[in-house]
């Protein structure tokens, strides 16, 4: 199936937070899957709505309504990890946001496209508070897809998804590598041209960080990323206040003629 008019909404990873684009910019798992979209449809218009620090409310909310009135047939939707690290978090509530734009879309005549999310205690053990949050989510995500058609890019069982070369050091972001894997599923779950499932295969050269590294990554980690988060939350600031969407129309997308890492 050939698309026209792409657009993404969500949240910090479709905004491309972690992905440079080489101007100032970010680039992301949603440009990269437009790339690939023109390549096999040229001609194709893309918007991206995203905007990062939203909470899924927040992305049905402000996002939503923009997204359809570009008329799409074509929508990504990520949404809903700044809401699992929160304290008020409730699976059943950013279901609910999820489910509600599922809805509207579909019945607007949209492919609708998403994704569950990775094991988190994969990545750091001072996550291991999450996992249950995770599989609760995830659980509610899978059912909703169902039952409105929409497309899922299964992250949680795939151990190649939380290599950290795949995350930028706030563990919250994907790395350009993990963008342009995250791309690749998108694509595979499209069933675009010359999509396969390489993404999910293991990097090479994986080492187990010995005991002392370990703690050593969690000290900075904890200082240089975790702890501003929280003031951040303290003060009820969001990293997405008074931006706006880096493409809020349709343009056109012309690929590159090669694909970079």
């Amino acid at each position: 199936m050939g698309y026209a008019r792409y657009v993404a909404i969500g949240d910090s990873q479709t905004e491309g937070i972690g992905d440079p684009d080489g101007d100032g910019g970010w680039r992301g798992f949603a440009d990269r899957l437009a790339d690939r979209l023109a390549a096999s449809t040229p001609g194709l218009h893309y918007a991206n709505l995203a905007v990062r620090g939203k909470l899924a409310r927040q992305v049905r909310e402000e996002q939503l309504d923009a997204a359809l009135t570009l008329r799409p047939d074509l929508v990504t939707v990520v949404a809903g990890m700044n809401d699992l690290i929160r304290p008020s978090f409730s699976a059943e509530a950013v279901v609910s946001e999820l489910d509600g734009m599922f809805a509207e879309l579909t019945a607007a005549g949209a492919r609708v496209a998403s994704l569950t999310f990775p094991d988190l205690t994969r990545l750091s053990p001072l996550l291991r508070p999450l996992r249950h949050r995770v599989l609760d989510l995830n659980a509610g995500i899978r059912t909703s897809a169902a039952r409105h058609g929409v497309m899922l890019v299964e992250t949680f069982g795939y151990s190649v998804i939380t290599d950290p070369r795949l995350w930028s050091p706030d563990r919250l972001h994907a790395s350009p590598l993990g963008h342009a894997r995250l791309a690749a599923a998108f694509a595979e779950v499209l069933a675009l041209p010359d999509s396969d499932n390489a993404w999910t295969k293991p990097l090479p050269g994986a080492r187990r960080p010995t005991a002392v590294r370990t703690v050593a990554k969690e000290v900075r980690w904890l200082t240089s990323f975790a702890v501003p988060w929280l003031y951040r939350r303290l003060r009820r600031r969001s990293t997405g206040e008074h931006l706006t969407p880096k493409r809020p129309t349709l343009v056109p997308v012309n690929p590159p003629a090669s694909e970079p890492a």
